[in-house]
């Protein structure tokens, strides 16, 4: 789950302890996010749009998926006119911080890593903000962190 460190970093997610994934607005994303997306699951926090960009830590999916308040509020930039709280078209999910890694796993470093090859998030021109990872993937992960 990407999201920029200006905006909304692994230290925000920390001191609040759980925040809300909110902003979301990708049909693909939105998919993951309401239907395939479980409360205990685990994610990746990935620092975009920073120096250097990549992994800098875990966190856990709680509780169902929701309708996104932010698109009601006309006063917030992810406002949309379209949608009705009778039928919401963007939903986010609550994340329970666990853990800040040592240091960031940078993409470079990602790329760079057997076993990884296929990872989404290595993808040129995948801009989703949220993507799935295999079990294998996590553990190769977990492993770079320990380094």
């Amino acid at each position: 789950m990407k999201s920029e460190p200006d905006c909304y970093g692994i230290d925000d997610l920390a001191r609040e302890g759980t925040g809300m994934w909110e902003g979301c607005r990708n049909y693909q994303v939105r998919l993951y996010l309401r239907d395939q997306m479980k409360p205990g699951d685990m994610a990746f926090f990935y620092h975009s749009n920073a120096k250097p960009m990549g992994i800098v830590g875990t966190m856990e999916i709680v509780g169902e998926a929701y309708p996104d308040p932010t698109q009601f509020d006309p006063t917030s930039k992810y406002f949309d006119a379209e949608a009705t709280p009778e039928n919401p078209r963007w939903f986010v999910r609550d994340v329970r911080f666990v853990r800040k890694f040592e240091r960031c796993i940078t993409l470079p470093e990602l790329k760079e890593t057997p076993g990884l090859e296929d990872m989404m998030v290595t993808k040129k021109g995948l801009m989703f903000s949220i993507t799935p990872v295999t079990e294998s993937e996590w553990e190769i992960v977990m492993g770079l962190a320990k380094k």
